[in-house]
């Protein structure tokens, strides 16, 4: 019973120094969520009217461009997934990976090949794993994003967008895609993040929140020198944009995840702490009674067998 006794004080001290820990870490998140959260508020109305206005740039003007002109017969489509460099956080990153296993059966199904862009060092490792080549991977920076780092992955992907894969003259022709997908995490609420699909390339007449109303007048633009050039300079830089929005949404996500994922693990480590206490505390009563039970026999043994003697 005294070993029995031992081994349930080690699970509860072992239990209290895990709660501490994921004590610490919900805290973390906590401190950091807020930040990430306001940056992903103050960069929608941004990304929104950027993407409403180069839609309707882009679907009411006749100027024909590399980044908005659909290819008669795609055979291949790029796919960036946004995952975390981090576990510890629920379901986030899991979540994340089904949504790009399903958007590359749909796009498989459509009889395109698949390049794959990686975020995160779990969604490096999920590839990796299974044996899934990756073009090209980014780490390091999925709680705090900035906007050279979006600006690097967003070159990359326009690079390959850009490419001709019948020129011979083309640094990578290999990697010549004809579509571009993002897969992130969207922050909704504290409580709510889901993952979503956007098709960033060629650009596409907005659906959703971003759709302009039938009502609405659409701007009439005035290019300086001409439109070619306003769209080449704007473009990527639309690109960039929504990429890093994308970053931001899912940082967001991810620390709100973590924090709800750490909040569950601090309560579960409370539980188990009050039922090792209460069957410690019910091994030595059991103890101290069995104790009892052996001191009063042995005091009437010896009192029969006094008894007895005389």
């Amino acid at each position: 019973m005294a070993v029995s006794l031992r081994e349930y004080r080690a699970k509860i001290k072992s239990t209290q120094s895990m709660k501490k820990i994921t004590r610490a870490m919900e805290l973390i998140a906590a401190s950091r969520i807020i930040k990430a959260q306001q940056a992903a508020a103050a960069a929608t109305p941004y990304a929104r009217e950027l993407t409403r206005a180069v839609s309707a740039l882009a679907t009411y003007s006749n100027v024909d461009h590399p980044l908005t002109t659909e290819a008669e017969d795609p055979k291949r489509a790029a796919v960036l997934v946004i995952a975390s460099d981090r576990g510890l956080a629920g379901a986030y990153a899991s979540s994340a990976l089904k949504e790009a296993e399903r958007l590359c059966e749909k796009l498989r199904a459509e009889g395109k090949e698949i390049d794959l862009y990686v975020s995160g060092r779990k969604a490096v490792a999920y590839y990796t794993f299974r044996g899934r080549s990756v073009v090209e991977s980014w780490t390091g920076f999925s709680e705090r994003p900035t906007y050279e780092e979006a600006r690097e992955i967003g070159n990359t992907l326009v690079e390959a967008f850009n490419t001709d894969a019948d020129d011979p003259e083309a640094e990578h022709p290999e990697r010549a895609v004809d579509e571009l997908h993002i897969v992130f995490t969207r922050f909704r609420s504290m409580l709510t993040q889901t993952p979503d699909v956007i098709r960033l390339l060629p650009l596409e007449v907005v659906e959703g929140e971003e759709r302009p109303e039938e009502s609405e007048v659409l701007p009439l633009y005035e290019f300086e020198p001409n439109a070619a050039e306003v769209l080449d300079a704007l473009l990527p830089r639309y690109v960039h944009s929504r990429i890093y929005f994308c970053l931001l949404q899912a940082a967001a996500s991810e620390l709100a995840a973590r924090q709800r994922a750490m909040k569950a693990a601090t309560d579960n480590a409370e539980d188990l702490i009050q039922k090792y206490t209460r069957i410690a505390n019910q091994a030595r009563q059991a103890g101290i009674t069995q104790e009892i039970s052996e001191i009063v026999g042995g005091a009437n043994a010896l009192a029969d067998a006094t008894a007895g003697s005389e």
